[in-house]
Parts: structure tokens; C-alpha cells; sequence
């Protein structure tokens, strides 16, 4: 039978809707990770299976695996790490997207004696096994495995068929997982790393709406020093500095969607407290023609606090410099603007200790001024470093 044929065979007295319910869950679980439980459980009883699972990752020693598992067990539906017997498992080296089940691969007797049922199938009343090691893009071989207890029928043509027919559905979920999660993560990275830089970030909706902002743009709206939120939306405090910023966002908005590179707009922001001016860059957001725009990013808004403070790592400038604990925190009073006497008076040491420690921080920098340590400390890589803050500080708006 080909494959055409087993699938239309698969497909016979299967509920059209609940297929489509699974296929669909599977790729909303592909967006959302907190979701799999619910294709699992569709996959189970679709099956009439007593677990399902999908072994995400294999460890390096018979230890523990990430895996999602369908089925009456502490964790179902969660991606979560349970125990693998990976090294004893028969199931290990299987030609990839090939179903199969135990029948393919032993006799009965020799199944039932293996250690691996005796170990690990037997009390969990695992006896029919169907599964199918799928090939990914990105992650390699993921383990699917399907079982039923031996009181249930032995897995049929029909199943595994079915299985077959499953099979692209869920290898596409997977590989969309796996993409989406690695650019999320790198948008996290990147987001942090530009907050470890002292740069706010404002991300406007083609209304001009805010629909996120990073922590440091946070403290800048919550001061109203120069940028202030009014209805959801971004207003510079002087009637003069908001018409300028207002011109910006609508030229950002007119570019979106341009084939041109996006050009990048700046504009001074006077601060009603006096200090120095915020500096202000306004730039479209990439999009492509054919989307929907509708509460989607348009334009992102980046600030420039030049008295706000670094959210530099303590441990960067100890491996880059050798740095003592006390001269660290010396110099990034100084990279936050105090001089030498406030820095000393808020660190609570005298000022010929500060003296000695600047001078100890001058000889293992190699700089001999302090606008130059200062320059070292905010343009150097280590603003990059982790800073020593609450996670909390550093996740985004």
C-alpha cells in the first residue's frame, strides 16, 4: 500500500473535526510552549494510548532527558526533565521519520525479557510500543513514542498509518518551535545587552501607542523628566520638543514598509529638571508589504540618558582589570557620573582611601585621567557583562 493509499486508509472513520482540532493545536503549541500539553492529550486519546511522549533532548549519560509526556504522570503536558534510560532503551539508532513498533524490532519473548521493559515499561504498565524518531532542521532527531498497556490491542496498520499521516504536522511544529524560541532568546540577549547599555527603548504601534519599552525606558517615563507617557503615547514635556518628536514618529511611519533602508532621525529632548538634554533617535521598524500592520511594531524610539546610571556588571571589570571589590565599586561610581569626593561619601570611605584606590585602578587600566577610566568604562565591553541586578530590572516592559 502507498502512502497515498494508507493515509486515505488512516483518515477512514476518523472524526474530520478532531483531526483538524489536532493539527491545529499542534501549531498553536508551536507558538506557545505552555500549549503542548494539549496536542499530547489529543495525540493519547486519539490513539487510545496510556502515554505519549516527545523526548526533546537526549542526556549524555542515562540520567535525565527533557521530555514532554502525555499521560498519568507528575509534570503531564510540561516540558520538564524526566528520567531516561537512554543507553539501554532498544529503540536507540532507528532510520529517521520511519514509525515503527517493538514487533518490528523483537520477538515478543525477547521483548518481555529485555531490562528495559522489565526496568522501566512493566511498571508503568507500558507493553505496545509505536514511535518514530523525526528528523528536525535545527535539533536533530526528537524522540515520539506511543504506548498502550498490554490489556489494549497491539498497535495496527491503521495506527500506524495514522501515525504517518501525523508525522509532517507535528516535524513542522517542531522546527517552528525551535526557530521562534532561538529568535526570542535572541531578542532577549539583544534587549538586555542594550539595557546593560544605558539606552532606552520605546517600541510604537502604527498609532503611535506604546507597546513596550525596556526597564530604562521605564524610569525615564516614570520621572516625566522630558519624555512622558499621555494616553499610551509618547510626548516630549515642552509644546517646541513634541512637535519634533511627533514629526519623527510620523516620517517613521511614512518609511515603514519602504524598500530603502530604514534612516534613522534624531532630535534633543530638554529635561524640565535641567539636566542635560535627552538625545532622541526615531527609526521605522522593517515590516513586510503583505502583513497586517494593525498593533504590530512600526517605530522604535531610542534614548540616550547622559546622566542616567551604567547597569554594568561588578564581576567584568574584576576579569578584565583584576579589579579589587572596592576599586570595582569605586569606578562605576565614577562611570555613573559622581566624582571622586561623592563617590568616596556614598561608598562611606575616606578620601585619601579613594585616592589610592584610583590611582591602583589607574595602573591596571592603563589610563592616567579620570575622564579616560570613565570613557574605559562605558564604551568598553564591559557594559556587556550581566549586571548585578534583579532579574526583574532586566526583563521588558
Amino acid at each position: 500500500m502507498d502512502k497515498n493509499n494508507s493515509g486515505i486508509h488512516a483518515l477512514a472513520g476518523l472524526d474530520l473535526a478532531e483531526y483538524d482540532r489536532l493539527v491545529a493545536s499542534l501549531y498553536d503549541a508551536a507558538l506557545d510552549s505552555r500549549l503542548w500539553n494539549i496536542p499530547m492529550e489529543h495525540l493519547r486519546e486519539l490513539f487510545q494510548a496510556n502515554y505519549v511522549t516527545l523526548i526533546l533532548r537526549i542526556p549524555d549519560q542515562s540520567d535525565a532527558g527533557l521530555m514532554i509526556v502525555a499521560g498519568n504522570i507528575e509534570g503531564e503536558g510540561k516540558v520538564t526533565y524526566l528520567t531516561y534510560p537512554h543507553s539501554s532503551t532498544p529503540f536507540i539508532n532507528q532510520p529517521a521519520d520511519k514509525v515503527f513498533t517493538v514487533d518490528d524490532l523483537m520477538s515478543e519473548k525477547d521483548w518481555r525479557a529485555s531490562s528495559y521493559f522489565q526496568h522501566w515499561c512493566c511498571p508503568k504498565d507500558v507493553f505496545h510500543v509505536m514511535g518514530v524518531d523525526i528528523a528536525t532542521p535545527d535539533s536533530g532527531k526528537l524522540r515520539f513514542r506511543i504506548t498502550r498497556p498490554e490489556s489494549a490491542p497491539a498497535f495496527s496498520a491503521r495506527d500506524r498509518a495514522l501515525c504517518e499521516l501525523i508525522l509532517p504536522h507535528l516535524r513542522r511544529a517542531l522546527n517552528m518551535h525551535n526557530q521562534l524560541d532561538r529568535s526570542q532568546s535572541m531578542g532577549t540577549l539583544y534587549s538586555q545587552a542594550i539595557s546593560r547599555l544605558s539606552v532606552a527603548t520605546i517600541v510604537l504601534d502604527e498609532s503611535g501607542r506604546v507597546l513596550q519599552h525596556n526597564p530604562i525606558a521605564q524610569e525615564l517615563l516614570t520621572s516625566a523628566d522630558g519624555l512622558k507617557l499621555v494616553a499610551g503615547r509618547l510626548e516630549a514635556s515642552y509644546p517646541s520638543d513634541n512637535r519634533e518628536l511627533q514629526r519623527l514618529v510620523r516620517g517613521a511611519f511614512a518609511r515603514q514598509g519602504k524598500e530603502s533602508p530604514p534612516i534613522a532621525e534624531a532630535v534633543s529632548i530638554t529635561r524640565p529638571s535641567g539636566q542635560v538634554s535627552l538625545v532622541v533617535v526615531v527609526e521605522s521598524v522593517p515590516s513586510l508589504e503583505w502583513a497586517e500592520s494593525k498593533g504590530q511594531p512600526a517605530v522604535v524610539v531610542y534614548i540616550r540618558d547622559a546622566v542616567g546610571k551604567s547597569l554594568a556588571s561588578t564581576a567584568v571589570p574584576k576579569q578584565l582589570f583584576n579589579l579589587t571589590p572596592a576599586e570595582t565599586a569605586l569606578s562605576l561610581e565614577l562611570a555613573n557620573g559622581l566624582s571622586l569626593e561623592e563617590a568616596a561619601e556614598k561608598l562611606n570611605i575616606r578620601r585619601n582611601t579613594a585616592r589610592a584606590h584610583l590611582r591602583a585602578i589607574f595602573s591596571k587600566t592603563g589610563v592616567r585621567r579620570q575622564t579616560e577610566l570613565v570613557r574605559v568604562m562605558l564604551n568598553s565591553v564591559m557594559a556587556l557583562g550581566q549586571a548585578d541586578l534583579p532579574s526583574d530590572r532586566l526583563r521588558g516592559g
